[in-house]
């Protein structure tokens, strides 16, 4: 898996610290760094998304993200590197999520922080092979999956989608819990519903996440958890922030309180790894979507790194 070279450009003020820039930041990544460093992964998948009936061009996603976050300003040196990108050729999705946790797996048990750059939402579970793979999940560990979605993706299907990632979690680890903030339900079915109750799944609707709400459910879900995985799904996010999404929500989530979400977290000491899913260059307008998901990750990989001193 090559480091994605060309994605980390843009422009350059100078050299030394007050200057710097993500892509001044991003080195090749090489086993036994840094311990807690950020290691960017790219899993450029859209197989999911057209497994599941939705608008391809996902796998164009991981280098959008690199592009969007490599001009950002840091406040302060940190050491980030680059692992390159998982590729799902054709239909051969569960090769390329295998592959995926197999490469997290390797960088936990190397004491580096994986943030996962999607492609489709298939890239959780693939994901999540990394965390249940890894040293860092030793017996009696309760891993928490706190997901940002407007879909539970809990669906029924025979044939792994973008769709089905945490029903086929939930039913293969049985010390997994599953939260949900942002569900739309015109967007979910009874069916959906009926089995995240069935799994004990944790949610919260997109019109009951005003900011204090958020907060309490977040806290109380990392209160009963040992290790966090946090998915983001950028369809969570309102159309006018989010558009280029295979599914662009007509209501969503205000951006100031996803935000605020991914501070507590990035807080709670809990987190290991983090994914972010379905931004989908094709559709995106003035790189809005990639922007502020760019936007996210920055947020997220400094505020972990100050947590982790």
């Amino acid at each position: 898996m090559p480091m994605s070279l060309e994605s980390w450009t843009g422009r350059a003020d100078g050299d030394t610290p007050e200057h710097l820039r993500w892509h001044q930041a991003v080195t090749e990544y090489t086993p036994g760094g840094e311990p807690g460093a950020c290691v960017f992964v790219g899993f450029a998948s859209e197989a999911g998304v057209r497994r599941n009936k939705g608008r391809p061009g996902a796998a164009q996603g991981p280098d959008a993200l690199r592009r969007a976050l490599a001009p950002m300003a840091l406040r302060t040196p940190l050491r980030a590197c680059d692992a390159g990108t998982v590729t799902v050729t054709g239909d051969e999705l569960e090769d390329g999520q295998r592959r995926l946790g197999e490469r997290i797996s390797a960088l936990l048990d190397d004491g580096a922080f994986p943030v996962v750059l999607g492609g489709g939402h298939e890239v959780a579970y693939g994901t999540y092979l990394g965390v249940a793979g890894s040293a860092r999940r030793t017996p009696g560990t309760t891993v928490g999956i706190l997901n940002l979605d407007a879909h539970f993706d809990l669906r029924p299907d025979p044939v792994p989608s973008s769709g089905t990632p945490f029903r086929q979690i939930l039913e293969s680890d049985a010390d997994v819990r599953y939260a949900v903030l942002g569900i739309s339900q015109p967007s979910n079915t009874t069916v959906l519903f009926d089995t995240a109750e069935r799994f004990g799944v944790r949610y919260l609707l997109d019109d009951d996440c005003d900011p204090e709400r958020a907060r309490a459910f977040v806290a109380d879900f990392l209160a009963g958890i040992d290790l966090l995985y946090l998915t983001i799904d950028l369809d969570v996010l309102p159309a006018a922030v989010a558009p280029g999404v295979s599914a662009p929500a007509a209501y969503g989530v205000a951006l100031p309180t996803i935000q605020a979400v991914c501070d507590q977290v990035t807080a709670g000491g809990k987190l290991a790894v983090v994914d972010v899913a379905e931004l989908n260059p094709e559709l995106d307008i003035d790189q809005r979507t990639a922007r502020t998901a760019a936007r996210l990750i920055h947020r997220i990989v400094t505020g972990h790194r100050r947590d982790q001193k």
